[in-house]
């Protein structure tokens, strides 16, 4: 048996290539819009991608069926319950997709989305029972799906509640192998960034599923929500329409053309460090570093939905990098990269920005020697709720798609997170709107304080 499980960093996505090694057939379930992982596991291995399965229609990133049955000519799969647009056999409840040895059966979980799918997986040479589950947005390790991305939130935790119930009902030694990982917007900030369980351990250990009720169960599941995944609608359109292919790469622009188009209404996506961002950027740049993992997230979520994008890297590599991550979450309005990265920009002598940067550790200091700093918390709600620095305001960093809201103008602002990434990101924003004086605060964040003993507003 082959069992490949391909993890996408940046969007906590995992998929996986299932075949079995003496038929030659493989299935592919959940591709991401990258597909080169799925073909170069198959190619190495000697089977073919015969049948590409969907759990459910997504709604946070852009599927990569559409490259993979074109490279492949594989047959799709999807519940009859999603109504998709595309030419693909029914997954019904019990199916099953017979890869010779080894056999993927349907298993409806709905919830997450109506049409939801998990699949048991039979290895023949290994028993008749399943040794285990992928259970795509149902469960994930330390936490379950969100219900409020098709349905009445409500509606959707009593679903999510019965296909849970559903699932407990497998031996304990069945492994678990979810739809995401730690990052995604599918589920909570409790998501694990393992990448595997067995249905004995959650079961033992998930506070979601150590015997509670469909009431609480429901009360605690609304209560986790966060913000939703950037652009569903045209995301889940995206997945659920015609398939979906590559477009042309976009051109690289020499500094004097990128900067007419920024000026001419073009937003700005500067994917290198924080560190550089701060000392010099296009003006009017948003700063969304591509190390570690959100980039595409982060950047969909406050880039207006109508807005084209330009795009810098240190290189122009990078930038191009930062393209097909956009486009993995349906951000095909990318009218241009600096050619040969910012460094080539500054070459050239044309304008640029910059932005104060400060540690952390250092920021109860500045507050002390300069009067009238507002601090600009930009966590999430529950994070600013549940401990803050006395005075500070909140407006999470995804906020900022709609603009500076209240924040005051003529005041120097102190911009905070956790750890900085968000602080940098809400710092270039407000920028960009003329706020300021502005102050990055990075390399650590609100959390960084309250371990120094530095006091905190609580509830």
């Amino acid at each position: 048996m082959l069992f490949r499980q391909v993890i996408n960093e940046d969007l906590g996505c995992a998929s996986y290539l299932v075949g079995d090694l003496e038929s030659g057939q493989a299935a592919v379930v959940d591709p991401q819009w990258d597909i080169a992982p799925y073909l170069e596991a198959a190619g190495s291995r000697g089977v073919r991608i015969t049948h590409i399965i969907e759990t459910h229609t997504h709604a946070d990133h852009v599927s990569g069926r559409g490259r993979l049955h074109e490279a492949t000519g594989a047959t799709m799969h999807l519940s009859p319950l999603a109504d998709a647009e595309f030419p693909h056999e029914p997954l019904v409840d019990g199916a099953v997709v017979d890869l010779g040895g080894v056999r993927l059966q349907a298993l409806h979980l709905p919830g997450h989305r109506p049409e939801h799918t998990g699949l048991l997986l039979i290895d023949a040479s290994r028993g008749p029972e399943p040794w285990a589950v992928l259970t795509g947005d149902s469960l994930f390790v330390g936490d379950v799906g969100r219900p409020d991305l098709a349905v009445d939130a409500v509606e959707g935790a009593k679903d999510q509640y019965r296909s849970i119930k559903r699932l407990m009902d497998l031996p304990d030694w069945v492994e678990v192998y979810p739809g995401h990982i730690g990052g995604s917007l599918c589920g909570s900030s409790r998501i694990s960034a393992k990448t595997s369980s067995t249905i004995g351990y959650e079961r033992a250990h998930s506070p979601l599923l150590t015997a509670i009720d469909v009431g609480d169960f429901t009360d605690e599941l609304i209560s986790r929500l966060a913000v939703k995944p950037p652009d569903l609608d045209r995301v889940v359109g995206m997945n659920n329409g015609p398939l979906v292919t590559p477009l042309a790469p976009p051109p690289a622009l020499d500094g004097d053309e990128f900067l007419r188009r920024a000026e001419a209404g073009g937003l700005v996506i500067d994917g290198r460090s924080s560190a550089a961002f701060a000392a010099a950027h296009v003006p009017g740049s948003l700063s969304v570093p591509t190390a570690g993992s959100g980039f595409a997230t982060r950047a969909a979520l406050v880039a207006g939905r109508d807005d084209t994008l330009l795009l810098v890297g240190s290189d122009e590599a990078q930038a191009r990098d930062m393209a097909e991550r956009l486009a993995a979450v349906g951000r095909r309005d990318i009218i241009g990269v600096l050619a040969g990265g910012f460094s080539a920009y500054l070459d050239e002598g044309l304008p640029t920005s910059a932005i104060e940067r400060v540690r952390a550790v250092d920021l109860p200091d500045r507050l002390a020697a300069e009067d009238g700093v507002l601090v600009v918390d930009v966590r999430d709600h529950s994070e600013f709720e549940e401990f803050r620095i006395p005075g500070s305001v909140n407006r999470p960093y995804w906020a900022f798609r709609d603009g500076p809201g209240d924040i005051p103008t003529g005041r120097t602002l102190a911009v905070i997170c956790a750890a900085g990434k968000r602080a940098g990101l809400a710092a270039s924003a407000l920028a960009r709107e003329g706020r300021g004086p502005i102050i990055h605060v990075d390399n650590g964040g609100v959390q960084t304080l309250e371990g120094l003993g530095v006091e905190m507003e609580r509830g």
